[in-house]
C-alpha cells in the first residue's frame, strides 16, 4: 500500500478517535460526514468550521494517527531564518508558498521539514519533492494560526498595502485562513474558559488576549496588516459596517464553538492605532444556575431565601461591572420561577434565555429604554421583575413604585459596597421614605479565583492572624473545622496561575426598623454598615476569608479582590 493510501485510511479513522476519546459527540462526526460528502474538505477541517470542536483538541490525535510532530508557535518562530534560507536558496516564489500555505526548511543534517495547512495534499507533497529532489522530508503538523504567522514572515515589510479598499477588506474577510484565524481564537478561547477576547493593535504587531478567571492573558501575537482583515471578518460577521472606522459600534453574533453555543457580544472603538476589539462570550446555557454552587454561604442563602420569599420590595445587588451581578440574578430566578408567578425581565442585553421567563431586550437607539420598558411591563400582570441595571432616577422611581404596589422586583446597582446603595438611590432623586419602605435587602459581590488542586498549605502571616482571630469569633458556625489556609503553586491544569475557576464572595445587608430610620434621615454609608454589622452583616473581605479558610481560594487573593482596609465600614 503507498504512503498515500496509508495516510487517507489514517485519516478516514480520526472521526472514531474523536468519539473514542469523548471530544466530539457521533451525531456531530455523522453531520460532518454528510457536509464533507456534498462539498469535500478535510474531516478535521469540517469538524473544526462546524464547532464541533477546537483545533487545539483535534491536533494531537491528527498528529498520533498520522504519526507527525506536531510544532508549536515557538517551535516555528525558531525556524525562521533557515526558512528564510531555504526558500532563497531554492529559488521558490514566495506567492506560490503563500497560496499553497506551505513553510520548509532545510535543517542542518539535510533533512527538510514542512508544515502545511494540508500535509496530506499528495500534489503539494510532488511538488516539494520535485524542488528538493534527493531530500529526507519530514512532514509537520501545527495550528493554522502559528502558520499563517510564520507565512508572514516571508513578506517584505510593505506588503501591507491597499487595507483602505473596503471591497479588498471584504473579499480578505472572507478568505478562509481569515475565517479559520477568527475561528480559531474563538475555539481557544471557549477551551481556556474565557470570558473575553481582546483585539489590540500595535504598530508592528496586534496582540490577542484572554480574560480568564478575571485576569488578561496574552494568547497570541501576529503582524499588524492581519489586523485589517480580521477586524473586518468580526465585523461581517456581527452585522456591523466595515466601512466606519471612526465611531464604535456593538454587534452580536451567535457561534458555535469547541462543541458549545455561544452568544458573542462584540465592541469596536477606533484607538490611535486601528481599532480594538472586545468579544464577550456568553454560554447560552450554563450549568449549575443555582445560588449555592456560585460560592454564597449558608447563612446568606437563608438571608436571600427568606427575602425572596417576601412578596413585594426590591432586592438590589451592587458591584463593579464584571462582578457576576447578572449571574446572581438569574440563579435568583431560577429558584422563584416555579411556573405559579409571571416573571419579567427588561435587560441591555438578553445574556442568556430562561423558560418560563418573559425576557424583554431594551433598544435605546429607537427610544425603548428600561423606563419605557418597565411601565408596558406593568400593564403585563408581573409578579417579579428583574431589572438589568437601575441606571437613572426614572427606571429606580418606577421600580419603587411597582415594589410598594405589591411586585417583587430584583435589580443590580453600581456601587463599590451594599452600604453605599441607599444614598445611590438618595442621589438619583428617590425621596427617602421610599428608598426605606421600598428596598428589603442588598446585597454586594465579588469574583475571587478558585485554587487549582496543585495549591500548597501555607501558615497565615503574622500580620494577618489577628483577623483571623476576629473572623473566627464573628463567623464560629462557619469555621467549625480548622483552618486550611492555602496559597498558589502552579501547573500546567492551570497555566502556571495557581488558579482555576471563580468564586463569589457576598456581603449581604437585611433592611431593618434601625436601618430604616437611617436611611430616613440620610445617614451615611459608614453609619449604614456599622447599623448592619451590629445587625450580624459580614464584610466582602470577610466572606473572602471565610472562603479562603476552607482552602478554596488564597489570602493575596482576597486581598487583591477586596483590598486590606475594606471593613465594611468599621
Amino acid at each position: 500500500m503507498t504512503n498515500a493510501l496509508v495516510l487517507q485510511c489514517s485519516i478516514e479513522m480520526i472521526g472514531e478517535l474523536l468519539v473514542a476519546q469523548g471530544l466530539v459527540a457521533s451525531a456531530e462526526v455523522e453531520r460532518a460526514l454528510a457536509f464533507q460528502r456534498q462539498y469535500g474538505g478535510r474531516l478535521g477541517a469540517v469538524l473544526v468550521r462546524m464547532g464541533a470542536l477546537s483545533e487545539d483538541a483535534l491536533l494531537p490525535v491528527l498528529a498520533r494517527q498520522l504519526d507527525m510532530p506536531l510544532l508549536g508557535a515557538e517551535e516555528l518562530a525558531a525556524h525562521a531564518q533557515p526558512m528564510r534560507d531555504t526558500v532563497a536558496g531554492a529559488g521558490l516564489a514566495r506567492d506560490w508558498l503563500l497560496a499553497q500555505e506551505l513553510a520548509l526548511w532545510e535543517a542542518a543534517d539535510g533533512v527538510l521539514h514542512c508544515v502545511a495547512r494540508n500535509p496530506l495534499d499528495s500534489g503539494l507533497r510532488e511538488a516539494v519533492a520535485a524542488a528538493f529532489p534527493g531530500h529526507s522530508r519530514v512532514w509537520h503538523l501545527a495550528r493554522s494560526q502559528d502558520l499563517e504567522a510564520m507565512l508572514r514572515l516571508l513578506q517584505a515589510e510593505d506588503a501591507a498595502g491597499g487595507t483602505d479598499d473596503i471591497a479588498h477588506l471584504r473579499e480578505l474577510a472572507e478568505e478562509a485562513p481569515v475565517v479559520e484565524l477568527l475561528n480559531g481564537i474563538l475555539s481557544g478561547a471557549a477551551d481556556e474558559a474565557a470570558s473575553d477576547i481582546h483585539l489590540e493593535p500595535g504598530e508592528q504587531r496586534f496582540v490577542v488576549r484572554y480574560r480568564i478567571d478575571g485576569v488578561l492573558q496574552a494568547h497570541l501575537e501576529l503582524p499588524r496588516e492581519r489586523m485589517d482583515a480580521l477586524v473586518s471578518r468580526v465585523k461581517l460577521i456581527s452585522g456591523l459596517d466595515i466601512a466606519e472606522r471612526r465611531l464604535p459600534q456593538d454587534g452580536r453574533i451567535s457561534v458555535r464553538v469547541s462543541g458549545a453555543d455561544l452568544d458573542v457580544r462584540v465592541s469596536v472603538i477606533p484607538c490611535a492605532l486601528g481599532e480594538s476589539v472586545v468579544m464577550r462570550l456568553l454560554p447560552k446555557e450554563r450549568k449549575q444556575l443555582q445560588l449555592a454552587h456560585l460560592g454564597m454561604e449558608a447563612d446568606h442563602l437563608a438571608q436571600f431565601a427568606r427575602t425572596a420569599a417576601q412578596p413585594h420590595g426590591i432586592i438590589l445587588i451592587t458591584g463593579p461591572t464584571g462582578s457576576g451581578k447578572s449571574t446572581t440574578l438569574y440563579a435568583a430566578l431560577d429558584g422563584l420561577n416555579d411556573r405559579s408567578r409571571k416573571i419579567v425581565t427588561v435587560e441591555d442585553p438578553v445574556e442568556f434565555q430562561m423558560r418560563g421567563v418573559v425576557q424583554i431586550q431594551t433598544h435605546t437607539e429607537i427610544g425603548y429604554d428600561f423606563a419605557r420598558a418597565l411601565r408596558a411591563i406593568l400593564r403585563h400582570d408581573p409578579d417579579i421583575i428583574m431589572i438589568g441595571e437601575m441606571r437613572d432616577g426614572e427606571t429606580a422611581e418606577i421600580a419603587v413604585q411597582s415594589a410598594l404596589t405589591g411586585h417583587l422586583v430584583l435589580s443590580t446597582l453600581h456601587t463599590n459596597d451594599a452600604a453605599s446603595a441607599f444614598n445611590r438611590l438618595l442621589d438619583m432623586g428617590l425621596e427617602p421614605f421610599l428608598v426605606a419602605s421600598s428596598v428589603r435587602a442588598v446585597g454586594a459581590q465579588r469574583l475571587v479565583r478558585k485554587l487549582c488542586a496543585c495549591a500548597t498549605p501555607v501558615p497565615l502571616d503574622a500580620p494577618l492572624e489577628h483577623l483571623a482571630q476576629e473572623l473566627h469569633e464573628r463567623c464560629a458556625r462557619l469555621l467549625a473545622e480548622p483552618a486550611r489556609w492555602r496559597a498558589a503553586a502552579g501547573c500546567s491544569e492551570c497555566r502556571g496561575t495557581g488558579y482555576r475557576g471563580r468564586l463569589g464572595i457576598y456581603e449581604f445587608i437585611n433592611v431593618n426598623e434601625a436601618l430604616q430610620q437611617a436611611i430616613m434621615r440620610r445617614a451615611s454609608a459608614a453609619e449604614v454598615a456599622q447599623l448592619a454589622r451590629a445587625d450580624g452583616s459580614r464584610s466582602l473581605r470577610e466572606d473572602g476569608l471565610v472562603k479562603a479558610w476552607r482552602g478554596l481560594t488564597s489570602v493575596d487573593e482576597v486581598l487583591r479582590v477586596t483590598g486590606l482596609d475594606n471593613e465594611g465600614g468599621e
